[in-house]
C-alpha cells in the first residue's frame, strides 16, 4: 500500500527519517473499526518498504491513543466464525508484522490505550506514556480470553504476577503505574509525551542504523520464541467469541453497567 491509501492513519515526515503516524479517528477516540484494524496490520509493511524511513513514531489524534475496538466490530464477531477467522488472521498479522519490522518503533501514548491500539502501544520498541493516560487489556471484561498481544509481551515486560493480575481482572492502570511495573519505557507529563517521543525517535534515526536494527531483531527472538503461546491465545480468544458471555459483556459496555456473565451466575 501507499501512504495515500490509508483512510484512518495520517503520516508526517520528520527530519532524519522519522515518520510520525497518527491514528486519526478522534471523534471516537481513535477506536479501531474493521478498516483501521486492517490498516494497523499493513502499515508496518509499508514502513519496511520505505527506504527513507528510519524510525516509525505512533500516536493518537486528540485526547486518546486508541480507546479499544469499535463495538460494531465486536458485535459482528460474536457468534460469527467467518468474522472471527478474519479478525484472528489480522490480529496475528499485526503482532508479527511489528515484530518482524527491524526499524525501531516508538509509541507516544497520549491518552487512553485499549484493544488493538494497546497492541501497537506496548509492542513498540520504546513506549512513552502520559502520567494521566489510562490503559487496560479489557478482554475478560468483555467475556473473551486475552488474545491480541497480551500473552506474548506482558509477562516479559512486567513479570507473570502483574501480567496475570491485570489480564485476569481487566483493571485499569495509569501511566505512572505502567512505568513502575515495567509495562512501558518512560512516563512523562502529558504535554511532554510527543516531544519526548520525537526526541528519542530522532536520536534513534541518527544512530548506527544496522546496529540498532539488528539489536532489535535479536531481542525480538524472545517474542518469536513465544509465538506458540501467542498463537494459542488468539485462537482461544476467537473461540470465546462463540459463547454467550461475550453478548452479555457487549451489552454491559453499551449500557455502562457491570456485566453479569452467564458462566459466572
Amino acid at each position: 500500500m501507499n501512504y495515500a491509501d490509508y483512510q484512518h492513519l495520517t503520516f508526517e515526515r520528520k527530519p532524519h527519517g522519522v515518520l510520525l503516524i497518527t491514528l486519526n479517528r478522534p471523534e471516537v477516540m481513535n477506536a479501531t473499526n474493521a478498516r483501521l484494524h486492517w490498516e494497523l496490520t499493513q502499515v508496518w509493511l509499508t514502513v519496511d518498504a520505505d527506504r527513507e524511513v528510519r524510525v516509525a513514531l505512533v500516536t493518537g489524534a486528540g485526547k486518546a491513543f486508541s480507546a479499544g475496538g469499535d463495538l460494531s466490530l465486536v458485535e459482528e464477531m460474536a457468534g460469527n466464525p467467518d468474522a472471527a477467522a478474519r479478525t484472528m488472521r489480522e490480529a496475528s498479522d499485526l503482532v508479527y508484522n511489528m515484530i518482524n519490522l527491524d526499524k525501531p518503533v516508538v509509541s507516544a501514548i497520549n491518552g487512553a490505550a485499549v484493544g488493538a491500539g494497546l497492541v501497537v502501544a506496548l509492542l513498540a520498541d520504546v513506549s512513552i506514556i502520559a502520567e494521566t493516560a489510562r490503559l487496560t487489556d479489557g478482554h475478560t471484561r468483555l467475556g473473551v480470553a486475552a488474545g491480541d498481544h497480551a500473552a506474548i509481551i506482558w509477562p516479559l515486560l512486567c513479570g507473570m504476577a502483574k501480567a496475570k493480575y491485570y489480564l485476569l481482572t481487566a483493571d485499569f492502570l495509569d501511566g505512572r503505574e505502567a512505568e513502575r511495573i515495567g509495562l512501558v519505557s518512560l512516563c512523562v507529563p502529558a504535554e511532554q509525551v510527543l516531544p519526548k517521543a520525537l526526541e528519542i525517535g530522532d536520536r534513534l534515526a541518527r544512530g548506527a542504523q544496522q546496529a540498532i536494527r539488528w539489536t532489535k531483531r535479536s531481542l525480538n527472538n524472545w517474542l518469536r520464541q513465544a509465538g506458540p503461546i501467542f498463537d494459542q491465545s488468539i485462537a482461544l480468544e476467537m473461540l470465546t467469541f462463540m459463547e454467550e458471555d461475550v453478548r452479555e459483556g457487549l451489552a454491559a459496555i453499551r449500557e455502562k453497567r457491570p456485566p453479569a456473565f452467564p458462566s459466572g451466575r
